[in-house]
C-alpha cells in the first residue's frame, strides 16, 4: 500500500488486515516506530476529530507533527497543493496528510509525489481512515461482517463518510440501505433506500450523518424538529431497534436534528468509541504506510505534469 486515497483501492483481504491491526492497537499494542518520522498535517478544512486524532496517533508512533494552518501559509500568496506539498517533501516529510474541500485532490497529489498520502477527507468524494475507524468498531462489536445489516441514515449525497463506508462494508459482505430526504439521495451508490421507519427495525449498525450545509449549493429552509420526527432517530424510533443493534456517527453531532440529543450516549450509542478507535485506525494506517515505503517511479512523470498543469 503506497497510500491511503480511497476504500475503494482495498481488497477484502487489505481491509482486514487493516481492522485486525488497529484493533490490537486499540487494545494497546503499539509502540513508537523505530527510527525519527515526519508528518505534514495539511488541512484546508475545520476539522477537530479528523485533525486531532492524527497528531495523537502520530505522537504516540513518536513521529514530529509539522506545523501548518492553511490561513498563515504561502497558500494565502497563490501557491498551489502540489507545491505545498513538494515544499514538504522536499524539507523531510515522510507522511501527508491532506484534508481538502475538493473531491479527489488526494488521488491527484498521491499520483504525483513520492511522500505517502492519506487522505482525510476530499469534498464529497471520500474519508478513508474515518470509515476505517467505523470498519474497527462494527469489527468490535460483531466480529464479523458477513451479512450484517447496516443502514446510513442522512444527508447521503453530500457525504463523503457514507461513500467510504458504503464501498468498504458491501466489500466485507454487509448488507447496506440508504435513507434519508429524498433531495439528498445519491443515485451513484447502487443500494436501496427505505424508510427510516423501516430502517430502525432491520438495521444491524444504523449509521446516522449530519446535514452537510457547507457543501449544499441550494440552501433549504428546514424545521430541525419536523426533520428529526421525519428522517431522524427518535426516542421513539430508538425503542424498535433489535436488542443488539448499534448507533454510528461521525461526529460532528447536530444534537435534536439527525438525533434525539438522550441518545447520544445511550446504551447502544458507540459515538465516543468510534472517536476513540479514530486514534487507532489512523495508527494503523501510519504504520502500514511506513513500513512498505512509497517509493517514487519516473513513470509517474506523465501524471504530475498533468496535475501541475
Amino acid at each position: 500500500m503506497k497510500h491511503f486515497v480511497s476504500m475503494q483501492d482495498l481488497s477484502e483481504q487489505e481491509m482486514y488486515k487493516l481492522i485486525k491491526k488497529a484493533d490490537q492497537i486499540s487494545r494497546g499494542g503499539a509502540r513508537p516506530l523505530n527510527r525519527q518520522y515526519f508528518a505534514a498535517n495539511l488541512f484546508f478544512e475545520p476539522s477537530t476529530r479528523t485533525k486531532m486524532s492524527f497528531v495523537v496517533a502520530q505522537r504516540r508512533l513518536g513521529i514530529e507533527v509539522l506545523d501548518f494552518m492553511a490561513e498563515v501559509s504561502s497558500v494565502t500568496k497563490g501557491e498551489s497543493i502540489y507545491d505545498t506539498a513538494r515544499t514538504f517533501e522536499s524539507i523531510g516529510a515522510d507522511l501527508i496528510v491532506l484534508r481538502h474541500q475538493e473531491e479527489n485532490i488526494a488521488r491527484k497529489l498521491a499520483d504525483a509525489i513520492q511522500t505517502p498520502v492519506i487522505n482525510a477527507g476530499d469534498g464529497t468524494g471520500e474519508h478513508p481512515t474515518q470509515s476505517l475507524l467505523d470498519l474497527v468498531t462494527i469489527y468490535q462489536e460483531f466480529e464479523q461482517f458477513k451479512g450484517l445489516k447496516v443502514v446510513i441514515a442522512g444527508d447521503i449525497k453530500h457525504s463523503r463518510v457514507a461513500r467510504s463506508n458504503a464501498i468498504a462494508l458491501s466489500t466485507l459482505g454487509c448488507e447496506i440501505y440508504l435513507t434519508g430526504m429524498e433531495t439528498w439521495q445519491d443515485s451513484s451508490l447502487r443500494f436501496p433506500y427505505i424508510s427510516m421507519d423501516e430502517a430502525v427495525e432491520m438495521a444491524d449498525v444504523l449509521m446516522l450523518l449530519r446535514i452537510q450545509h457547507e457543501r449544499h449549493q441550494d440552501h433549504l429552509a428546514f424545521d430541525q424538529n419536523s426533520y428529526l420526527q421525519t428522517y431522524g432517530l427518535t426516542i421513539e424510533r430508538e425503542r424498535k431497534m433489535k436488542k443488539h443493534a448499534v448507533i454510528l456517527h461521525p461526529a460532528p453531532v447536530n444534537r435534536g436534528v439527525e438525533i434525539d440529543s438522550s441518545l447520544v450516549e445511550c446504551e447502544r450509542s458507540r459515538i465516543f468509541k468510534q472517536m476513540k478507535n479514530g486514534v487507532a485506525a489512523r495508527m494503523a494506517v501510519i504504520q502500514t504506510l511506513l513500513n512498505q515505503g512509497g517509493n517514487y517511479n519516473e513513470e509517474d512523470f506523465n501524471q504530475r505534469h498533468a496535475f501541475i498543469g
